[in-house]
């Protein structure tokens, strides 16, 4: 996925070899380590090759090898560290780190303090140009009934599409739907907006995935259900967007954190995948009917945003290239 997003953005690509050691089983770790050698070797040719100024990274077992390689070579190092909670990639590599910049201010923890600044989640700059109404005239939604976003990342979440698939005519009848799918069921949710009635199929906007028309998605949106991935720090404050977040449950605590943090600020309620069958409906109608307690939510979420996030890291990282 992150090979076509780069290429979509006229970026050059390069695969790094690399494997995770952390939670895994002993043979899984020799192959690992064997990967992580050879991404060292790949990513000291490219530093040879390309002699940059400077390395954003923002961690990842890939990132490792690159980071190990930079540090060698005396390249200085910026990590941007977009979950709430490093991972053990982000940790190491904030060790060998000239800068880091960091999401929120509880992530200064895990660092040594001199090295941080809280910079806020970067956001793509043609998502900051969409508004309620463009977005919504994009997607083809009325004006004056309310929008439901639904996404689960890049490849989807099957847990929430079908719990959203199980109750599609009764959600439909209360609002219109926008609904990332993700390419894994993608065929799956596209047989189920094709079997709607007329009358609520256009009220059911579905996607694979969304590129250049995600900002649309977020401004258009009045709710947003997803899982807690380090965007929803970023996205969902910009756009004050109330949230309902399910933590992925196998990835490891990071998003279980994202989503917490979100919700002691009023900004997101956290709904459990365990129980996405049975409480999603009511927790979606309550919250679509109480236009006082989604306002609360949006204005909580709207104290969250760091708009200049962007501009921020790359000035840090602008800096560091000036100062080799």
């Amino acid at each position: 996925m992150e090979a076509q997003l780069v290429e979509r953005a006229g970026l050059p690509f390069l695969g790094i070899p690399a494997g995770g050691v952390h939670g895994v089983g002993a043979r899984r770790m020799l192959r690992s380590i064997g990967q992580l050698a050879q991404g060292f070797l790949a990513a000291w040719r490219a530093l040879s090759r390309e002699r940059p100024a400077a390395l954003l990274t923002t961690g990842g077992y890939v990132s490792v090898p690159v980071v190990v390689a930079a540090w060698l070579r005396r390249v200085p190092i910026l990590v941007f560290v977009p979950d709430i909670e490093p991972a053990l990639s982000v940790k190491l590599a904030g060790r060998l780190a000239t800068r880091i910049g960091v999401t929120v201010a509880e992530s200064r923890a895990f660092f040594a303090s001199r090295k941080v600044e809280v910079t806020g989640y970067p956001l793509r700059q043609e998502i900051g140009r969409w508004e309620r109404a463009t977005g919504r005239r994009a997607l083809r939604l009325a004006m004056d009934e309310p929008v439901v976003l639904i996404f689960g990342g890049s490849r989807g979440a099957r847990s929430i599409n079908r719990a959203v698939l199980a109750h599609l005519p009764v959600l439909l009848a209360e609002t219109q739907l926008v609904h990332i799918s993700g390419a894994l069921d993608w065929e799956e949710v596209a047989q189920a907006r094709r079997a709607l009635p007329v009358e609520l199929r256009a009220r059911y906007q579905a996607f694979p995935y969304l590129y250049e028309k995600m900002g649309a998605a977020l401004a258009a949106a009045d709710l947003v259900l997803s899982r807690a991935g380090a965007s929803i720090l970023g996205e969902f404050p910009y756009f004050g967007l109330p949230a309902i977040v399910v933590p992925y449950p196998y990835s490891w605590r990071y998003q279980q954190i994202n989503a917490e943090w979100l919700a002691e600020r009023g900004a997101a309620r956290v709904l459990p995948d365990a129980e996405l069958q049975e409480q999603l409906l009511p927790m979606l109608l309550e919250l679509l009917h109480d236009e006082a307690c989604r306002q609360a939510m949006s204005v909580a979420a709207q104290e969250l945003a760091y708009p200049q996030a962007s501009q921020r890291l790359a000035e840090l990282l602008l800096a560091l290239g000036e100062d080799t």
